[in-house]
């Protein structure tokens, strides 16, 4: 309780001591060639509460209801109201003061006090700093609002995207395993002598995507590490019916890329290839320019020329992906020329450890 009420002493107080100020300031007009200190005590005593009055009712009421809400028509209307009523007790306080105080004696009257228009000046003067203020108060509580909205949005945004981010590296687990388990289970069944040396690679690629993955940032050349690995297990697979391009050139330790980034295409590329004159041709190549990616990966494919791409849970997912890491910096893109599925992907401004 006593919280709630040291706010309000302390807003009362400050209002207090600034109409104390006005008075002082309207004694101090109304006292220039002038020497009677009774009528100009009594005079500014009696022009500060229709000044309060006149104030108040802008700030609290004009201002508010009309000026922020952008009636301005209805504004202007009731503000010219508010000018003739001020304007008729500013009169009759002047009149009032000349009659009980001086007796209609005008000869003895301070002459600022005289003229009605230079008293009503004063008056809204005073109301027009006032509300001067309280605009600009105004603004910056909702420009300050506006900032503290916009930081929620954007952490909003920031705690959705990583949630997003999350979910598909969830998903990139099961969809990688299957293919893999597949594959060795085929084995498996023909009792293959290869079965030991698969299931070895594919523990190192296990620790790859079941804990590499998690984290934010991986080094690219751990990617094309893994991208390699994957191919010698595709190789085992495929036996003689397979024949696998790949190249990269020099990449710097520092440049560091989403997991799981390039694999999916390549997997992709294995999954919806075709045997063409009875073989699986792959294509890769992976170089980096400066701290640019360039990546473009190729499979022998007989599907339509003008065909829907090559689909798959991996691609949806990492062009979700690279919309969430790389926006506006990655380029993707697909075509089909003489039997093959191309797909080439860029992306700008890389990280650097």
């Amino acid at each position: 309780m006593i919280a709630f009420k040291k706010p309000k002493i302390k807003t009362i107080f400050l209002h207090l001591l600034f109409w104390i100020g006005v008075w002082f300031f309207f004694y101090y007009f109304f006292s220039y060639n002038s020497n009677d200190q009774r009528y100009i005590i009594w005079f500014s005593s009696c022009l500060l509460p229709v000044t309060m009055a006149v104030t108040y009712f802008v700030v609290n009421y004009l201002i508010p209801k009309y000026l922020l809400v952008k009636k301005y028509v209805l504004f202007a209307l009731y503000s010219f109201y508010t000018i003739v009523v001020s304007s008729y007790i500013i009169v009759l306080v002047l009149y009032g003061c000349l009659i009980f105080l001086l007796s209609f004696n005008t000869a003895v009257m301070p002459p600022m006090s005289k003229n009605f228009l230079f008293i009503l000046m004063l008056v809204y003067m005073v109301s027009g700093a006032v509300s001067f203020f309280t605009l600009l108060n105004h603004n910056f509580k909702t420009a300050s609002q506006n900032r503290e909205l916009q930081n929620k949005i954007l952490e909003t945004q920031l705690q959705m995207k990583d949630q997003e981010l999350q979910y598909l590296k969830m998903q990139i687990h099961p969809h990688f395993l299957f293919n893999t388990l597949n594959t060795i289970y085929g084995f498996a069944l023909k009792q293959s002598v290869q079965t030991p040396e698969i299931i070895l690679k594919l523990s190192n690629l296990l620790d790859y995507i079941l804990y590499q993955v998690n984290k934010p940032l991986v080094e690219l050349n751990q990617e094309v590490q893994h991208i390699k690995e994957y191919i010698e297990l595709e190789k085992i697979r495929f036996k003689d019916t397979l024949k696998v391009e790949f190249s990269s050139g020099e990449i710097s330790d520092k440049i560091q890329v989403a997991p799981m980034l390039l694999m999916p295409f390549v997997e992709n590329a294995f999954k919806h290839g075709n045997l063409v004159d009875g073989f699986l041709n792959i294509d890769v190549d992976i170089r980096l320019d400066q701290n640019t990616l360039h990546f473009r990966i190729g499979n022998t494919w007989l599907g339509e020329k003008n065909g829907k791409e090559q689909s798959g849970i991996g691609l949806e997912n990492i062009r979700k992906r690279l919309e969430l890491n790389y926006p506006n910096r990655y380029k993707l893109n697909s075509e089909v020329e003489n039997n093959w599925y191309w797909t080439e992907l860029s992306i700008e401004n890389l990280e650097m450890t």
